[in-house]
């Protein structure tokens, strides 16, 4: 018996190094597990861009470390610990005797204010005790004051060094809180080494200022030799530059300019172009000062160093400022050509309005980077990655996935083996029922189901032909449809099949060949049978409207059979765009490129119309702001769409040239609005779902393995409908009953509401990944008031208009705001 007590106690120790009475001693190794097989990537290597973060990590001399509790005398689990650049040193809360409960948290001071955008945490090397699990991470100027976390979120069970992104902002403390213990094994919480990154170039919630009268003056600038004014910062045109004086006898270095805004403006960030006819005068050092007179100019505001290449810079403040003049001073040349300086083009960006721009919440941590999501009828989210966390590779037989819960914030992460189907790289659709169909990808003849309602994963039949980057459709009848997917199972005839609501089982429809549907990519099949765009209509039949140039009626009976539907107006291909239903019979097309990457991508967006009773009609909307391939789009409940990331040259696993402001397109005048910019960037295997309470989620991003692109994170963003002008939440309307779990096509629901509402409409919910998303749409509904608060309101008797599956029904009233959403399964 006491044999066994000495056994229990030891077990329940965070160290192995012996019991309370006896002599602290390290870690013992964790015994051998298995370990994942090395991946064998279908795509080439991640790009050098990939290879490093885009913000710097923070020098760390003179920072101190602070926790809330340490392990002091059963070993040296310091706080300090985290900054001796010792990975076999840890920080630990204190373990013995009585050990602190959770939560625990450790504090850096960095003495100084500096622009911080993500912690990077270490887990120790020698034991899984104490890794972090939930967590929350928090900012402060003095140490005292800290207000809401910037990050929460959950990490991975693994001792790979984890990246805990967020908006940048000036800050002189980091507190990161562990909540939980990743491995439930005790109250415990460690951290080898903690790293900060800096200013990553790209301001979160900013809009850009206007430049209308805004003038620039220089310390110097080239007149003789040619014309490089100040004056042409701000042109708009990025073929002209200012430059520092270089005929004759050059100016030294430092040079500045500065821009007058002719008034006072909240300013928070600055961004440089610069000069695209060659490197000479490129910035690298540089700082950043303000003034409200144009005579006294403060301390800086920003500084550091810019990288010597092309891509626009940026400079996040380290607080938001009030100045009529911002002043950037070059103190060297990026490349040590010479003692030059120049910009193509110089923006400033202030705080973004929340009842124009919209706002964004605070960054959400997933174990795993979200490469695929699906909105459950429970209020959760399922997301998942491939079968590794935070890479992909091979046929392994096994997924990681993981459930956020939007009621309560949590997320929890589940290896799924038992279907033996790797779910990277799928095609997706959300049954008619509300299960989850999951199709190919890395196990390429692979299907599985997931049932929201008991929580389970279960295989279906294999598919005919195996398939990877296949697109997926419900369709009217309840069964599901597929095509294309190249890139995993072999190249080229990836025809179409069906898959059985009813027997569970595939036909192949030798009368739908894949060719008529591909782009005209060089890498041929492997490529141009990607991502493509579906919509179910009535009678099994599917439009096919992308992403190349030419659509395609599809039926689904029989064998099958695909007949030209037209071109897509004067669009060109447009692989990795989106096409978004945003009404009955109407869907917006946008973005992409003529290629899967390195092509420049396309400002471009048209609409396609099928209520013309004969071919579809395609016409060329207002254009993007930005270019924008491996963007995601989403319908919201007043028919706007909103896009977000993307890339102007899409290259798989780079952040580089990504587009960081999201925008907003209206049907009733077909222009897009900038939104509030975004705090990550969100390209390659990144995702976006409207959410019942009428936000939308924006995660995910790389799965590289060792590279800095992974964005194991997301955040919600709040549109403009919701919000005051003061950033408070409107005054919802509230469905107070009458929506049924399930309801029939042509069905009439007896609605009552708080209060008056407007108008009703249902948004079906999205799966997405790899910036397609063939499950929304959003379909208004004929309602009449039948007394105060209750309203008749009628499901569309068409299946293929009001497609069977989950949808979100939202009560709008009068001013455009929504109702939270009930969902239903309609069907």
């Amino acid at each position: 018996m006491l044999f066994a007590l000495i056994v229990v106690l030891a077990a329940l120790l965070p160290l192995t190094g012996g019991l309370p009475w006896a002599q602290a001693a390290p870690d013992a190794a964790p015994a051998p597990v298995a370990t994942d097989p090395p991946p064998a990537p279908h795509h080439p290597a991640a790009p050098a861009s990939a290879m490093a973060p885009l913000a710097p990590e923070l020098p760390r001399d003179g920072w101190t470390a602070a926790a809330s509790d340490e392990e002091t005398a059963a070993e040296n689990g310091r706080a300090a610990n985290v900054l001796d650049g010792n990975t076999a040193t840890i920080w630990h809360s204190k373990w013995s005797g009585t050990a602190a409960p959770l939560p625990h948290h450790i504090t850096l001071d960095m003495h100084r204010t500096a622009v911080v955008s993500a912690l990077v945490y270490q887990p120790r090397t020698n034991s899984a005790n104490g890794r972090i699990g939930q967590y929350a991470v928090h900012l402060s100027s003095d140490g005292s004051t800290w207000g809401a976390a910037v990050a929460t979120g959950t990490l991975a069970d693994d001792a790979t060094t984890k990246t805990l992104s967020f908006a940048p902002k000036g800050a002189r403390f980091i507190r990161l809180t562990a909540v939980t213990e990743a491995g439930n094994r005790g109250p415990w919480s460690s951290a080898a080494e903690i790293n900060l990154l800096g200013d990553p170039g790209a301001p979160a919630s900013v809009v850009d200022l206007p430049r209308e009268g805004w003038t620039a003056t220089a310390s110097d600038q080239e007149t003789t030799s040619a014309d490089n004014r100040a004056a042409l910062a701000l042109d708009g045109d990025a073929d002209t530059m200012w430059h520092s004086k270089w005929s004759g006898t050059p100016t030294a270095l430092p040079h500045h300019i500065t821009i007058d805004m002719q008034t006072n403006r909240a300013v928070s960030a600055l961004s440089y172009q610069p000069r695209r006819s060659g490197a000479n005068g490129r910035i690298g050092a540089y700082s950043i000062t303000t003034s409200t007179d144009g005579t006294t100019f403060g301390a800086p505001v920003a500084g550091g160093t810019w990288k010597d290449d092309d891509t626009v810079k940026g400079a996040t403040f380290t607080r938001t400022v009030t100045a009529r003049y911002v002043r950037l001073t070059a103190t060297s040349e990026a490349g040590n050509r010479g003692p030059w300086s120049s910009a193509a083009e110089l923006r400033l960006s202030g705080p973004a309005q929340p009842a124009v721009h919209g706002s964004w919440g605070k960054l959400t941590g997933f174990p795993l980077v979200p490469v695929a999501a699906a909105v459950l009828p429970n209020n959760k989210m399922l997301v998942w990655s491939a079968y590794g966390i935070d890479r992909f590779g091979g046929s392994n037989g096994y997924t990681q996935t993981a459930i956020w819960d939007l009621t309560t914030g949590t997320v929890s992460q589940r290896r799924i083996e038992n279907t033996r189907h790797d779910m990277f790289c799928p095609g997706i659709a959300i049954l008619r029922d509300g299960r989850i169909l999951v199709t190919g990808g890395s196990n390429a003849e692979r299907a599985s189901i997931y049932d929201p309602a008991t929580d389970a994963w279960t295989s279906t039949a294999d598919m005919n032909i195996p398939r990877g980057y296949q697109a997926m459709t419900t369709l009217s009848t309840g069964d599901a449809f597929v095509l294309g997917g190249s890139w995993s199972g072999g190249n080229g005839n990836k025809g179409g099949e069906v898959w059985s609501a009813a027997s569970g089982t595939w036909r192949t429809l030798s009368g739908v060949p894949v060719t008529t549907t591909m782009t005209a990519d060089p890498a041929g099949p492997y490529r141009a049978d990607n991502h493509q765009w579906l919509h179910a209509t009535s009678g099994g039949r599917v439009l096919h409207l992308g992403p190349s140039k030419q659509m395609n009626w599809i039926s689904t009976t029989g064998h099958g059979s695909i007949s030209p539907a037209g071109n897509r107006a004067d669009s060109a291909d447009a692989m990795n765009g989106n096409a978004v239903a945003y009404d009955t019979g109407k869907l917006l097309t946008l973005g992409g490129a003529t290629a899967y990457e390195n092509t420049p991508a396309t400002r471009r967006a048209y609409t396609v119309d099928l209520n013309s009773g004969g071919q579809p009609l395609a016409a060329r909307t207002g254009d993007m702001a930005y270019a924008r391939s491996f963007a995601n789009s989403v319908v919201m409940p007043d028919g706007k769409v909103a896009t977000f990331g993307g890339q102007s040259n899409p290259l798989p696993f780079s952040d580089a040239t990504s587009a960081m402001t999201p925008e907003i397109w209206d049907p009733a005048t077909g222009k897009f609005t900038r939104m509030a910019s975004m705090a990550v960037p969100r390209n390659y295997h990144s995702v976006a779902s409207l959410l019942p309470d009428g936000r939308i989620f924006s995660g995910g991003g790389g799965l590289c393995g060792d590279c800095a692109t992974n964005h194991a994170d997301g955040a919600v963003f709040t549109p403009p409908y919701l919000l005051n002008a003061d950033g408070t939440e409107k005054t919802r309307p509230v469905i107070t009953g009458g929506v049924p779990a399930r309801a029939a096509n042509g069905a009439q629901l007896t609605v009552t509401t708080d209060s008056s509402v407007a108008s009703f409409v249902l948004v079906r919910a999205g799966a997405a990944t790899h910036s397609t998303d063939n499950d929304q749409r959003r379909v208004p509904l004929t309602s009449r008031q039948t007394g105060t608060g209750a309203y008749e309101v009628t499901i569309p008797t068409d299946p293929g208009v009001a497609l069977p599956g989950t949808y979100m029904l939202f009560a709008m009233n009068a001013q455009g705001v929504p109702s939270t959403a009930k969902l239903l399964t309609v069907g």
